[in-house]
Protein backbone atom coordinates (compact mmCIF):
# COMPACT_ATOMS: atom_id res chain seq x y z
CA UNK A 1 0.00 0.00 0.00
CA UNK A 2 1.24 3.44 -0.89
CA UNK A 3 0.91 5.98 1.88
CA UNK A 4 -1.20 9.04 1.06
CA UNK A 5 1.12 11.19 3.15
CA UNK A 6 4.19 12.56 1.38
CA UNK A 7 7.02 13.64 3.65
CA UNK A 8 9.11 16.55 2.51
CA UNK A 9 12.85 16.24 2.65
CA UNK A 10 14.49 18.43 5.33
CA UNK A 11 16.58 19.92 2.55
CA UNK A 12 13.54 20.94 0.49
CA UNK A 13 13.35 24.66 -0.18
CA UNK A 14 10.75 26.63 1.72
CA UNK A 15 9.27 29.98 0.85
CA UNK A 16 10.85 32.85 2.65
CA UNK A 17 8.16 35.43 3.64
CA UNK A 18 10.80 38.18 3.57
CA UNK A 19 11.57 37.41 -0.07
CA UNK A 20 7.87 37.39 -0.92
CA UNK A 21 7.46 40.79 0.75
CA UNK A 22 10.37 42.31 -1.19
CA UNK A 23 9.01 40.90 -4.43
CA UNK A 24 5.60 42.38 -3.70
CA UNK A 25 7.08 45.81 -2.92
CA UNK A 26 8.97 45.87 -6.21
CA UNK A 27 6.20 44.40 -8.32
CA UNK A 28 8.02 41.11 -8.97
CA UNK A 29 5.60 38.36 -10.04
CA UNK A 30 5.89 34.62 -9.76
CA UNK A 31 7.28 32.96 -12.86
CA UNK A 32 4.10 30.89 -13.03
CA UNK A 33 1.89 33.99 -13.18
CA UNK A 34 2.35 36.02 -16.38
CA UNK A 35 1.59 39.74 -16.11
CA UNK A 36 -1.67 41.10 -17.55
CA UNK A 37 -1.24 42.01 -21.24
CA UNK A 38 -1.42 45.77 -20.67
CA UNK A 39 1.32 45.52 -17.99
CA UNK A 40 3.76 43.60 -20.18
CA UNK A 41 7.17 45.26 -20.64
CA UNK A 42 7.44 43.64 -24.07
CA UNK A 43 4.08 45.15 -25.02
CA UNK A 44 5.24 48.62 -24.02
CA UNK A 45 8.47 48.21 -25.97
CA UNK A 46 6.53 47.25 -29.09
CA UNK A 47 4.19 50.26 -28.91
CA UNK A 48 6.03 52.34 -31.59
CA UNK A 49 5.73 49.50 -34.11
CA UNK A 50 2.13 48.92 -33.05
CA UNK A 51 1.23 52.56 -33.70
CA UNK A 52 2.67 52.40 -37.21
CA UNK A 53 1.27 49.05 -38.31
CA UNK A 54 -2.03 48.69 -36.47
CA UNK A 55 -3.93 51.51 -38.24
CA UNK A 56 -3.28 49.83 -41.60
CA UNK A 57 -4.70 46.58 -40.24
CA UNK A 58 -7.69 47.84 -38.29
CA UNK A 59 -8.88 51.20 -39.66
CA UNK A 60 -11.01 49.93 -42.55
CA UNK A 61 -13.09 47.50 -40.48
CA UNK A 62 -13.58 50.04 -37.70
CA UNK A 63 -14.65 52.88 -39.98
CA UNK A 64 -16.98 50.71 -42.04
CA UNK A 65 -18.65 49.24 -38.95
CA UNK A 66 -19.22 52.70 -37.43
CA UNK A 67 -20.61 54.10 -40.68
CA UNK A 68 -23.00 51.15 -40.97
CA UNK A 69 -24.81 52.37 -37.83
CA UNK A 70 -27.82 54.66 -38.24
CA UNK A 71 -26.67 57.47 -35.93
CA UNK A 72 -29.29 60.17 -35.34
CA UNK A 73 -28.47 63.82 -34.56
CA UNK A 74 -27.74 64.40 -30.88
CA UNK A 75 -27.19 60.75 -29.99
CA UNK A 76 -24.71 60.01 -27.21
CA UNK A 77 -21.92 57.60 -28.13
CA UNK A 78 -19.32 56.04 -25.84
CA UNK A 79 -16.20 54.38 -27.23
CA UNK A 80 -14.49 52.13 -24.68
CA UNK A 81 -10.75 51.92 -25.28
CA UNK A 82 -10.52 54.86 -27.68
CA UNK A 83 -6.70 54.74 -27.65
CA UNK A 84 -5.05 57.33 -29.88
CA UNK A 85 -8.34 58.10 -31.65
CA UNK A 86 -8.04 55.87 -34.72
CA UNK A 87 -11.84 55.67 -35.03
CA UNK A 88 -12.83 59.26 -34.30
CA UNK A 89 -13.03 60.54 -37.87
CA UNK A 90 -15.65 57.91 -38.73
CA UNK A 91 -18.24 59.30 -36.31
CA UNK A 92 -20.71 61.92 -37.63
CA UNK A 93 -20.27 65.44 -36.28
CA UNK A 94 -23.97 65.61 -35.35
CA UNK A 95 -23.47 63.10 -32.49
CA UNK A 96 -21.82 63.58 -29.09
CA UNK A 97 -18.81 61.28 -28.69
CA UNK A 98 -17.12 60.33 -25.42
CA UNK A 99 -13.97 58.22 -25.54
CA UNK A 100 -12.36 56.53 -22.55
CA UNK A 101 -9.06 54.71 -22.16
CA UNK A 102 -6.77 53.62 -19.35
CA UNK A 103 -3.64 54.93 -21.12
CA UNK A 104 -3.18 58.65 -20.60
CA UNK A 105 -0.34 58.67 -23.16
CA UNK A 106 -2.72 57.39 -25.82
CA UNK A 107 -5.38 59.88 -24.73
CA UNK A 108 -2.86 62.72 -25.12
CA UNK A 109 -2.45 61.74 -28.79
CA UNK A 110 -6.22 61.50 -29.19
CA UNK A 111 -6.58 65.00 -27.73
CA UNK A 112 -3.97 66.32 -30.18
CA UNK A 113 -6.01 64.78 -32.99
CA UNK A 114 -9.21 66.40 -31.66
CA UNK A 115 -7.59 69.84 -31.44
CA UNK A 116 -6.00 69.61 -34.87
CA UNK A 117 -9.34 68.63 -36.40
CA UNK A 118 -11.20 71.31 -34.42
CA UNK A 119 -13.81 68.83 -33.20
CA UNK A 120 -16.15 70.19 -30.54
CA UNK A 121 -18.39 67.10 -30.50
CA UNK A 122 -15.73 64.73 -29.09
CA UNK A 123 -14.37 64.44 -25.57
CA UNK A 124 -11.92 61.86 -24.20
CA UNK A 125 -11.00 61.01 -20.61
CA UNK A 126 -9.04 58.42 -18.59
CA UNK A 127 -11.16 55.55 -17.29
CA UNK A 128 -10.98 51.81 -16.65
CA UNK A 129 -13.04 49.82 -19.17
CA UNK A 130 -13.97 47.37 -16.41
CA UNK A 131 -15.30 50.13 -14.13
CA UNK A 132 -17.08 52.73 -16.25
CA UNK A 133 -17.87 55.79 -14.15
CA UNK A 134 -21.21 56.55 -15.80
CA UNK A 135 -24.80 56.01 -14.61
CA UNK A 136 -26.89 53.21 -16.07
CA UNK A 137 -28.35 53.88 -19.54
CA UNK A 138 -26.15 56.95 -20.16
CA UNK A 139 -25.51 56.32 -23.88
CA UNK A 140 -27.44 55.55 -27.05
CA UNK A 141 -24.53 53.67 -28.63
CA UNK A 142 -21.51 51.99 -27.02
CA UNK A 143 -18.57 50.85 -29.17
CA UNK A 144 -15.24 49.13 -28.62
CA UNK A 145 -12.60 48.04 -31.10
CA UNK A 146 -9.94 45.40 -30.40
CA UNK A 147 -10.04 46.03 -26.64
CA UNK A 148 -11.94 43.04 -25.21
CA UNK A 149 -8.91 40.77 -25.69
CA UNK A 150 -6.57 43.16 -23.86
CA UNK A 151 -8.37 43.86 -20.58
CA UNK A 152 -7.93 41.69 -17.50
CA UNK A 153 -11.62 40.77 -17.23
CA UNK A 154 -13.36 40.76 -20.62
CA UNK A 155 -16.71 39.65 -19.23
CA UNK A 156 -16.70 42.51 -16.73
CA UNK A 157 -15.92 45.01 -19.47
CA UNK A 158 -18.77 43.78 -21.69
CA UNK A 159 -21.14 43.85 -18.72
CA UNK A 160 -20.20 47.49 -18.06
CA UNK A 161 -20.75 48.38 -21.72
CA UNK A 162 -24.23 46.85 -21.58
CA UNK A 163 -25.01 48.61 -18.30
CA UNK A 164 -24.28 52.13 -19.55
CA UNK A 165 -26.17 51.56 -22.83
CA UNK A 166 -29.86 52.49 -22.71
CA UNK A 167 -32.51 49.87 -23.49
CA UNK A 168 -33.02 49.96 -27.25
CA UNK A 169 -29.52 51.36 -27.73
CA UNK A 170 -26.80 49.63 -29.73
CA UNK A 171 -23.50 47.99 -28.90
CA UNK A 172 -20.84 47.58 -31.58
CA UNK A 173 -17.59 45.68 -31.15
CA UNK A 174 -14.82 44.52 -33.47
CA UNK A 175 -12.52 41.92 -31.97
CA UNK A 176 -10.72 38.62 -32.40
CA UNK A 177 -12.39 35.61 -30.78
CA UNK A 178 -11.47 31.96 -30.46
CA UNK A 179 -12.46 30.10 -33.61
CA UNK A 180 -15.16 27.39 -33.38
CA UNK A 181 -13.01 25.39 -35.81
CA UNK A 182 -11.18 22.86 -33.55
CA UNK A 183 -7.97 22.88 -35.58
CA UNK A 184 -7.71 26.68 -35.67
CA UNK A 185 -8.75 26.88 -32.02
CA UNK A 186 -5.93 24.58 -30.91
CA UNK A 187 -3.43 26.62 -32.89
CA UNK A 188 -4.70 29.88 -31.36
CA UNK A 189 -4.64 28.38 -27.86
CA UNK A 190 -0.97 27.58 -28.34
CA UNK A 191 -0.26 31.04 -29.73
CA UNK A 192 -1.90 32.63 -26.69
CA UNK A 193 1.11 31.67 -24.55
CA UNK A 194 3.10 34.16 -26.62
CA UNK A 195 0.46 36.76 -27.47
CA UNK A 196 -0.41 37.36 -23.82
CA UNK A 197 3.08 38.85 -23.41
CA UNK A 198 2.56 41.00 -26.51
CA UNK A 199 -0.65 42.48 -25.20
CA UNK A 200 -3.65 40.39 -26.21
CA UNK A 201 -5.38 37.02 -25.89
CA UNK A 202 -6.16 34.70 -28.79
CA UNK A 203 -8.19 32.17 -26.76
CA UNK A 204 -11.12 34.40 -25.79
CA UNK A 205 -14.49 32.77 -26.50
CA UNK A 206 -17.31 34.93 -27.82
CA UNK A 207 -20.00 33.19 -25.76
CA UNK A 208 -17.97 33.50 -22.58
CA UNK A 209 -18.15 37.29 -22.62
CA UNK A 210 -21.55 38.12 -24.17
CA UNK A 211 -23.98 35.21 -23.90
CA UNK A 212 -25.47 36.22 -20.53
CA UNK A 213 -25.89 39.90 -21.37
CA UNK A 214 -29.27 41.49 -22.19
CA UNK A 215 -28.49 41.82 -25.90
CA UNK A 216 -30.25 40.97 -29.13
CA UNK A 217 -27.78 40.23 -31.89
CA UNK A 218 -28.48 42.22 -35.04
CA UNK A 219 -25.37 41.25 -36.98
CA UNK A 220 -22.48 38.92 -36.22
CA UNK A 221 -20.07 38.47 -39.09
CA UNK A 222 -16.51 38.49 -40.36
CA UNK A 223 -15.53 41.20 -42.86
CA UNK A 224 -14.06 38.49 -45.12
CA UNK A 225 -13.87 34.67 -45.06
CA UNK A 226 -10.20 34.76 -44.07
CA UNK A 227 -10.46 37.57 -41.53
CA UNK A 228 -9.37 36.93 -37.94
CA UNK A 229 -11.82 39.53 -36.69
CA UNK A 230 -15.51 39.37 -35.80
CA UNK A 231 -17.89 42.34 -35.96
CA UNK A 232 -20.88 42.35 -33.62
CA UNK A 233 -23.76 44.82 -33.72
CA UNK A 234 -26.38 44.24 -31.02
CA UNK A 235 -29.35 45.96 -29.39
CA UNK A 236 -29.61 46.41 -25.62
CA UNK A 237 -32.78 44.77 -24.33
CA UNK A 238 -34.86 46.07 -21.48
CA UNK A 239 -35.71 42.57 -20.30
CA UNK A 240 -32.84 41.17 -18.14
CA UNK A 241 -33.83 37.63 -19.19
CA UNK A 242 -32.36 38.08 -22.66
CA UNK A 243 -31.86 35.20 -25.13
CA UNK A 244 -28.32 33.95 -25.46
CA UNK A 245 -26.17 35.04 -28.38
CA UNK A 246 -24.72 32.20 -30.40
CA UNK A 247 -21.02 32.04 -31.22
CA UNK A 248 -19.71 33.48 -34.50
CA UNK A 249 -18.76 31.06 -37.25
Amino acid sequence: MVSSTIRKSPSAKRKDPKVDRVHAEHGVRSKKTPPPPHASVLYRNLMPAYEMVWPMVARRNIWQSIRSLPISPGERILEVGVGTGLSLRAYPTHAHITGVDLSEKMLAKANDHIRESNWSHINVMPMNAEELNFPDASFDIVTSFHVVSVVSNAKRMMSEMARVCRPGGRILIVNHFRSPNPWIARMMDSACKVTRHLGWRTDLRFDDVVSELPLRMDRLYKPSPVSLFTIMSATKLGDPEAPKISEAN
